[in-house]
C-alpha cells in the first residue's frame, strides 16, 4: 500500500491544548482520542455537568464538547452505560440471538458518544477556520444508541415486513475437538459447497442461506439444528478442509490472552499526509461546519456508507457512486416507499450517480469528480483501488488536496486474516468473549457493532484529516478499519487481563430483569442490590417506581423497536422522512 511522503508525524491539533471535566466515564476515551491528535492535556476541572472537554491555545478557543448520558430522553431514565442500553434498544438488538434482551458487556455506547464529541469537537475547529462562530458542542449517550440502532429501527418501523422471520439463534459452530468458530461467504454457491462438503445435503443447506445471509440485518440466524450437529460431529481439521475446498473464510474464536501476544495499533486510524492542497471554501454555519465541501462515496454495505452519511449530517453534499443500475441494496426489504428502510438510515439525504469503475470510461469519470471533490472514501476489498488505478497515489494525483480515506476490515495489520466482516473481526480480536460477561459461552454479538463504530472512527478520522489540510495545507490519506475499531472496545478488558485480573465481566452483568410484562434495568453501580424476586408480579412501570425508591437507577427496557417512536422517553425524538421512514436525530448541537 502505498502513502504519501511525509515530513512529520499527523497531528491536526497540535499547539492545542484539553481539559476535562466532570464524569470520567464520559470524558476519558474523547481525551483520549484528542490526544493522539495531538492535543496536550492540561488536566481537570470542575464541572456542574455530567461531562465537559474543553480545546484552548488556538484561534479563538476555548471550544468545548458537553457530552451528557441522556440528551434526548429524560435524565433520570438514562444514568449509565447499562440504563442507556436499554432504552434506546441496544439491549433489544444485541438479545435477539438470545431470545431476550441482553446488555454487552462492553461501554459500547459511552464509546460511540466519545467519538460522537471528538467529532463534533474537529467539525466544530473546522467550522471556525471557515468562518463559523462555534463555541459549543453537545452531544449524548442517548443519542449515540439511536444512532447505533438506526438500521433497525427503521427497518422496525417500515410499512412491509423483514424478509426473514426473527428467532433466537446463529453462529457460531462448536467442532467435535472443541473449536469454536465463524463462517463467512457472500456467496451462496459457496454456502452450500461448504455444507455440502461436510456431508450436508445441498437442498438443507440452501434453505439455511436466507437466515445466514440476513443475520446482518436482523441481528439473529435461525438456522437448522442439523448443521450445528454436523459441525459437532467432526474435527476442526475436516471444517478447515471444507472451507479449502469451498472456498468459505472461517475463522476460530480468539480469547482476549490470545490477543495480549499480538501487537495492536496505538489509534485506531492512521493520517499520512501528503505534499500540497487546496484550501477548505468558506462556511459560516454554525449548524453546518461542512458546508460547501464535496464527499464522494464509494461504499458498501454499512462501514463507509455511515462515514459519509456522518459527514452529510455536518454539512457535506455527499455523492454517492453506485454500480449500473444503483445499489442493489435499495431495494432491500422493509421498504418505505420503493426504497429500503434500512438503506436509508445510512444515505438519507446523499446524490447518487451511477458509475462503472470496472471501465476505464466509468474510471475517468470518476476521476473528473475526484478533481472538484474534499474527501473520497471507499471500502473495496483489498487490493481494488491499487488494481484499478484509484488508489491515493492515483487520485492525488488529479487533486492534491484530497482527503482520500480507506476504511477497511484487517487495515493490513494480521497477515492471514479472513475475509473482513464486522463478525469475523469480532471472533479474531476477542471482542466475542468481551461483549459477553462470565458464565456466557464467547460469541460474537450479530449485531453490527464494528460496523457502525468502524463507520464512526472513519468519520473521525476524515475530520481530522480535513483539519490537517486545513492548518497544514496538505491533502491527506486516511485508513481507518473493523480492527480499530474492536481494539478500541476490547482494550479495557485486554489491560484487565494484562494486570492478572480476570479480563470478562462478571456472570450476569448487565443482565435485564424480568417483569410480569417486560423486563427493566438497572444501572450498573446499583445492580448489586436489585433484588430480582421482589419484582415478580409487578408490572414493568411498578418494578421501576419500586426501584427508584430503594434509591436505584433504573429505567424499562425497550423490547420492540416498533414501539419506540410512541416511547415518551423519545417521542419528541424520532421523525420521518419524506419516504415515511422513521429517522433518528443528529447526534450534535452546535451553538
Amino acid at each position: 500500500m502505498a502513502h504519501p511522503a511525509t515530513a512529520r508525524a499527523a497531528h491536526p491539533l497540535a499547539g492545542i491544548g484539553l481539559r476535562t471535566a466532570g464524569s470520567p466515564a464520559l470524558t476519558t476515551a474523547v481525551a483520549h482520542h484528542l490526544a493522539l491528535l495531538g492535543a496536550a492535556d492540561l488536566g481537570s476541572a470542575a464541572s456542574d455537568g455530567p461531562g465537559a472537554v474543553s480545546l484552548t491555545g488556538a484561534g479563538g478557543l476555548p471550544l468545548t464538547a458537553a457530552i451528557a448520558w441522556a440528551a434526548v430522553a429524560p435524565a433520570d431514565e438514562v444514568t449509565d452505560e447499562a440504563t442507556a442500553q436499554a432504552a434506546t434498544g441496544v439491549a433489544c438488538v444485541h438479545g435477539r440471538r438470545s431470545g431476550e434482551p441482553r446488555g454487552l458487556a462492553v461501554d459500547y455506547l459511552t464509546t460511540a458518544c466519545a467519538v460522537l464529541a471528538v467529532q463534533g469537537l474537529l467539525a466544530g475547529l473546522i467550522g471556525r477556520a471557515r468562518g463559523s462562530a462555534v463555541e459549543t458542542v453537545r452531544t449524548g449517550v442517548d443519542l449515540a444508541g439511536l444512532l447505533s440502532v438506526g438500521q433497525y429501527l427503521a427497518a422496525a418501523n417500515a410499512e412491509d415486513d423483514e424478509a426473514v422471520p426473527f428467532a433466537p439463534g446463529g453462529p457460531p459452530f462448536t467442532t467435535a475437538d472443541g473449536v469454536c468458530f465463524e463462517v463467512e461467504t457472500l456467496d451462496p454457491a459457496v454456502w452450500v459447497a461448504f455444507w455440502q462438503a461436510l456431508g450436508v445435503a445441498g437442498r438443507l443447506a440452501g434453505s439455511a442461506w436466507r437466515s445466514f445471509q440476513f443475520r446482518y440485518a436482523t441481528a439473529c440466524s435461525p438456522l437448522p439444528e442439523e448443521l450445528r450437529a454436523r459441525v459437532h460431529a467432526v474435527d476442526w481439521e475436516s471444517v478447515r478442509r471444507a472451507a479449502k475446498e469451498s472456498g468459505a473464510s472461517l475463522c476460530a474464536l480468539r480469547s482476549l490472552r490470545d490477543r495480549l501476544a499480538e501487537p495492536r495499533a496505538r489509534a485506531p486510524w492512521r493520517l499520512s499526509p501528503g505534499l500540497a492542497a487546496l484550501p477548505l471554501p468558506p462556511s459560516a454555519e454554525i449548524a453546518r461546519p461542512l458546508a460547501g465541501l464535496t464527499v464522494l462515496e464509494a461504499g458498501r454495505r454499512i462501514q463507509a456508507p455511515l462515514a459519509a452519511y456522518v459527514l452529510g449530517l455536518l454539512g457535506a453534499d455527499v455523492v454517492r457512486i453506485e454500480p449500473p443500475g444503483g445499489d442493489p441494496l435499495r431495494g432491500m426489504p422493509p421498504t418505505c416507499g420503493d426504497l429500503s428502510a434500512r438503506w436509508l438510515a445510512l444515505n438519507r439525504g446523499k446524490r447518487a450517480v451511477e458509475i462503472d469503475i470496472k471501465s476505464a470510461a466509468g474510471r475517468a469519470e470518476l476521476r473528473d469528480l475526484v478533481r472538484g471533490a474534499d474527501v473520497f472514501v471507499h471500502n473495496w476489498a483489498p487490493g481494488t483501488a491499487e488494481r484499478l488505478g484509484l488508489d491515493d497515489g492515483d487520485l492525488s494525483a488529479v487533486n492534491p488536496g484530497l482527503v482520500y480515506a480507506y476504511t477497511s476490515g484487517w487495515a493490513g495489520r494480521l497477515p492471514g486474516a479472513p475475509l473482513g466482516t464486522d463478525f469475523m473481526v469480532q471472533a479474531r480480536t476477542g471482542l466475542g468473549e468481551a461483549v459477553r460477561p462470565a458464565g456466557e459461552p464467547p460469541a460474537p454479538s450479530l449485531m453490527t457493532l464494528l460496523d457502525v463504530l468502524g463507520g464512526l472512527l472513519g468519520a473521525e478520522a476524515i475530520l481530522a484529516g480535513l483539519l490537517l489540510r486545513e492548518r497544514e495545507g496538505r491533502g491527506v490519506r486516511v485508513d481507518s478499519s473493523l480492527l480499530g475499531a474492536a481494539e478500541t472496545l476490547t482494550e479495557p478488558a485486554l489491560r484487565r487481563a494484562a494486570s492478572g485480573a480476570d479480563p470478562r465481566s462478571p456472570a450476569g452483568f448487565r443482565r435485564p430483569l424480568p417483569t410480569a410484562d417486560g423486563w427493566v434495568a438497572v444501572a450498573d453501580d446499583c445492580a448489586g442490590q436489585a433484588n430480582a424476586a421482589a419484582l415478580t408480579g409487578l408490572d414493568t412501570a411498578g418494578a421501576v417506581t419500586s426501584l427508584r425508591r430503594r434509591g436505584l437507577r433504573a429505567t424499562a427496557v425497550t423490547t420492540a423497536l416498533d414501539r419506540l417512536p410512541s416511547d415518551p422517553r423519545f417521542t419528541s425524538a424520532l421523525t420521518r422522512d419524506e419516504h415515511g421512514a422513521l429517522a433518528v436525530p443528529v447526534p450534535w448541537r452546535f451553538a
